[in-house]
């Protein structure tokens, strides 16, 4: 966990009144109630960020209701040391940068005259990439200029060299974070402590300050930024033909929204965004998107059909939770692609020809293991016999010590009718967990998840540590390290930023978590709010069984819970078994649970001890 900052002056709090004085306690330190200068309208409980000076504290804004789904996250927040705020150092160094944001810099190529547009969600403020794609071959370089010529040139030499021909040509811009926050400045050691920009519904604890990330350093439209630009080259098929990397000064011309950009592809005559200079690098990315899917799936790589819930707030002031189906549309899974190519270009550029003083970090992503893919396998055949299934449609077979076929290709054989949908969900969900997560390392690797033999971040520099050490390391390989340049010391921070890397993302996990289960307490405790015959029925899919526990994943909201074995021997008068392939759960009344099921489930009550909600099956 992340530990508070010695020099904080601007601290969130949570307003404590007692009689004619305000009072506050600091959510993050906590300790004593300290007097507070109010603002209208502040309530108790009520979350605020209060700055702290020499004529004592003042309420600046409410951040939150008291009572609110809002205010526990900021609750959750402070637990876990993640503060949305930073260290007065911090801020100073910010202001310095603010003042001189280096768009002046002669080691810059000006590429403001390409339509670079950025495609994110409508609510994000810190965007990181922004994209103009091209039909036809283009450089960086002069001709016969050798590759490192064209990052050293001035910026009033710079062109763009066009060639036509066939394929594509994708340049890709990066937000230049590595520039601002540099190690051994209070930036950086602020950064790492903290490893990522941490996500919640409403409220985000960002890893840069919001003057950088969503300000000086974000691609934010028409203005100048800095950034780290990737041209690719791709043949007819989609595929990479080479790569040029250098630093230039770029300018988005608009801040584009997924649904928006997928309503151009939908209906171009009906859309906003159409004849625009940015159009056709638009319509172009939908061709790229698509062939690079298809690399992907030649590739092996797994396409999961993943159900997921979007949480958000029943209004503006974050009153309640509220759950909606986050369903991906084709300029999503198509920018992804986009962003996959660049961090494997990345990873190459970063591998190739060994440079002793410079330290990549590669995200490395194991391909399961032969007794995981066994377990599997057998799991797989257990659950085609205990449902009746076809076997020549269901089962995936091993030979020897592999599967007879990838497991991307099993998957995407399986039935995809209606009928078929919870057993696929479930065969799904346990191919999912047979798959060991991803990590960040100093040893180069493959990385299952996507196919590729080695990839690395750099699509993510304002939002992890790793980004921004990822990009500083390529620099240096660009331009040869400085003179003060240690190598042992970037050793040593590398393993640091490595440490930082993987602990933020478990981090992260942990509040995805953590923010499922407070819905869910939401939503259980109005349920049992109303009498037993009124209590919805709510439909879920079995994705797994063990002797402790179901797994189930509801259709509405679309999230996971439990229900404990436990539970149902107090309600059937003893303990459920189960079976050894794991495929089967039997209650003492004779009823088999089966994964694949739809089952029906309803509150029950809450255990007083543990909170933990009674959910049976009706």
């Amino acid at each position: 966990m992340m530990t508070g900052s010695p020099d904080r002056d601007h601290i969130v709090a949570q307003v404590c009144a007692v009689g004619d004085t305000w009072t506050a306690q600091d959510l993050f330190a906590k300790g004593e109630p300290f007097d507070l200068s109010p603002i209208d309208g502040l309530e108790d409980g009520d979350v605020v960020l209060v700055a702290l000076g020499p004529g004592g504290a003042r309420a600046l804004e409410r951040l939150a209701r008291a009572g609110s789904a809002l205010a526990g996250l900021y609750e959750l927040l402070a637990e876990r040391q993640v503060d949305p705020f930073f260290p007065a150092s911090v801020r100073l160094e910010v202001e310095a940068l603010l003042a001189s944001p280096g768009l002046d810099d002669p080691a810059l190529i000006d590429l403001e005259h390409l339509p670079f547009v950025t495609i994110d969600n409508a609510s994000s403020r810190d965007l990181d990439q922004a994209l103009f794609i091209q039909r036809g071959a283009a450089s960086l370089r002069a001709p016969g200029e050798e590759a490192g010529e064209a990052a050293d040139r001035g910026q009033g030499d710079a062109t763009v060299q066009s060639g036509g021909g066939p394929g594509y040509t994708v340049f890709y811009a990066l937000a230049d974070a590595a520039y601002y926050v540099r190690p051994g400045t209070a930036l950086w050691r602020e950064a790492q402590r903290r490893g990522a920009s941490f996500y919640l519904p409403g409220v985000v604890a960002p890893m840069l300050p919001k003057a950088l990330s969503e300000g000086i350093v974000s691609l934010n439209a028409e203005v100048p930024r800095r950034a780290l630009v990737f041209l690719i080259r791709l043949d007819e098929q989609g595929a990479r033909a080479q790569t040029e990397i250098a630093q230039a000064r770029v300018r988005s011309r608009a801040k584009l929204t997924y649904d928006g950009v997928q309503a151009l592809h939908d209906d171009p005559c009906g859309s906003p965004l159409t004849e625009r200079p940015w159009t056709e690098s638009l319509m172009l990315l939908g061709e790229v998107g698509k062939k690079r899917l298809a690399l992907s799936e030649a590739r092996d790589v797994v396409q999961f059909n993943r159900v997921s819930s979007e949480i958000g707030f029943t209004d503006d002031e974050g009153s309640a939770f509220e759950a909606r189906l986050d369903v991906r549309n084709d300029i999503e899974r198509w920018n992804e692609q986009i962003s996959l190519l660049c961090n494997m270009e990345g990873a190459r550029f970063m591998s190739a020809d060994a440079d002793p003083h410079v330290q990549p970090i590669y995200r490395v992503h194991p391909f399961p293991e032969g007794r995981d893919l066994e377990r599997l396998s057998a799991q797989i055949d257990a659950l085609v016999a205990a449902r009746g299934l076809d076997p020549a449609v269901w089962r995936w077979p091993l030979d020897g010590d592999g599967p007879r076929e990838s497991l991307a290709r099993f998957v995407e054989r399986l039935p995809a009718d209606e009928a078929s949908a919870r057993v696929r969900q479930a065969i799904e969900r346990q191919a999912m967990i047979t798959i060991a997560p991803s990590s960040f390392t100093d040893v180069r690797g493959p990385h299952f998840g996507i196919g590729a033999e080695q990839y690395a971040r750099f699509s993510a520099p304002m939002r992890e540590i790793v980004g921004i050490f990822t990009h500083k390391e390529a620099l240096e390989k660009l331009h040869g390290p400085s003179p003060e340049a240690d190598n042992a010391a970037d050793e040593a921070l590398r393993e640091q930023v490595i440490e930082a890397g993987n602990r933020s993302k478990g981090l992260q996990r942990e509040l995805t978590k953590a923010v499922h289960h407070r819905l869910m307490d939401q939503l259980f405790a109005d349920d049992l709010q109303l009498p037993v015959e009124r209590r919805p029925a709510r439909v879920g899919t079995v994705l797994g069984v063990r002797s402790s526990r179901l797994y189930v994943q509801l259709d509405d909201p679309p999230m996971e819970i439990k229900v404990y074995a436990e539970d149902l021997a107090a309600l059937d008068g003893a303990p459920p078994t189960t079976n050894d392939s794991r495929t089967i759960l039997t209650r003492a009344t004779g009823a088999a649970i089966k994964i694949g099921d739809a089952v029906h489930l309803r509150v029950d009550g809450r255990d007083p001890t543990t909170g933990r909600w009674l959910i049976l099956p009706q």
